[in-house]
């Protein structure tokens, strides 16, 4: 799968944060790696934080939004299964997906 940088607009972003339990520079490290596209070492540079704690405040709001783009009658799920039944799941989520778009 191609790698792309995350980025959302600031409607998704505010979506994103409703109900959100963060704090403040929390936001503000997410805002500006998911809607300025700053680099996430600018921020871990400037606060004096940690790489791991800038990314965790990113996929903080990163995952809200996930969670709240899931398209109606969907959910995500995770699951430790045995290979073969992880297989058998990831071909379904892959056709779910293909139908998604196809719909589009």
């Amino acid at each position: 799968m191609q790698s792309m940088k995350k980025r959302l607009t600031d409607a998704e972003f505010q979506e994103a944060i409703k109900g959100l339990d963060v704090g403040s520079q929390t936001l503000e490290i997410a805002r500006g790696v998911l809607i300025d596209g700053k680099p996430q070492k600018e921020f871990a540079a400037s606060l004096g934080l940690s790489k791991g704690a800038i990314s965790q405040a990113v996929n903080r709001v990163w995952a809200a939004h996930e969670e709240k783009s899931l398209p109606h009658g969907y959910v995500r799920v995770s699951a430790v299964l045995p290979e073969y039944r992880a297989f058998i799941v990831k071909k379904w989520a892959e056709d779910a997906t293909k139908q998604r778009q196809f719909k589009k």
